[in-house]
């Protein structure tokens, strides 16, 4: 199975760049402003982009994506108006791979079989999902992968190797390797044990590993691309979208991205 993931991953290791993939809440500061901040982030130098799902209960996230997500849900956000604006970007002509990244409860009350039909006539291309273990993982992956669609896991710096393993063996896309422990936030500096983390991940699969959790400027991505195939930031950036006016929004998105890519 091959998507916009793949073919965008591999032609960006074949010429020896990273991947810039910027994380937004759809939703926040309303719908039609983060789809208009999807598009200019695009058209400005990320490579991919996660859409995030909000959800009332968001374990994994720190204080600037729960507070983006309760702001979307207080907008009647859904699982199926989120699609609506896959759509949307994509008769805008956004070809980049575009990525799920929300809770399971929300898929289950929209039916994974059904949500995967409507998320491939949209476009989407992947899905994470914080809160699935991979053991639990195979019966949704192969409803995904039956419409293209991959299922991508998330490691930890407290994985065991056997999960690792597994999770590597089930996987496609690419691995999101998840630098600290703990939720999503902005920091000033990147964990230190993230690196042998991706050596770990590495020793199992060839699939790209894509970084993210406290990745929040130039010198990060940087970093991060000395050693995995691309670097995801949320926090940061959703904190730039929110100092701005809802008009000036997807140009502060822009430049926060191109100051992300730092000329390369």
């Amino acid at each position: 199975m091959t998507n916009r993931i793949d073919t965008t991953l591999a032609a960006l290791r074949a010429e020896g760049k990273y991947a810039v993939v910027p994380f937004i809440t759809m939703g926040y500061p309303t719908l039609a402003v983060s789809v208009g901040v999807a598009q200019s982030v695009l058209e400005n130098g990320a490579d991919m982009l996660e859409l995030g799902i909000p959800f009332s209960d968001p374990l994994a996230d720190g204080p600037t994506i729960q507070m983006t997500s309760f702001q979307a849900l207080e907008n009647g956000v859904t699982l199926g108006m989120a699609m609506d604006s896959v759509r949307e970007l994509r008769a805008r002509k956004i070809e980049s791979p575009l990525i799920f990244m929300g809770y399971l409860n929300p898929y289950l009350n929209y039916g994974m079989e059904r949500f995967a039909s409507d998320a491939a006539d949209a476009g989407l291309d992947g899905i994470i999902i914080p809160d699935l273990p991979p053991e639990e993982a195979p019966p949704y992956q192969a409803i995904l992968r039956e419409r293209s669609i991959h299922l991508i896991p998330l490691l930890a710096p407290t994985s065991t190797e056997s999960r690792i393993e597994q999770a590597c063996k089930q996987a496609s896309g690419f691995i999101y390797c998840v630098s600290v422990t703990g939720v999503t936030s902005a920091r000033s500096e990147l964990a230190g044990g993230v690196e042998s983390l991706v050596r770990r991940i590495r020793s199992h699969t060839d699939l790209p590993v894509l970084v993210g959790f406290g990745v929040s400027r130039h010198e990060h991505v940087k970093r991060i691309a000395s050693f995995a195939d691309g670097a995801v930031v949320g926090s940061a950036l959703l904190d730039s979208v929110g100092r701005a006016s809802v008009e000036d929004a997807p140009e502060t998105a822009a430049e926060f991205v191109r100051q992300l890519r730092g000329g390369d």
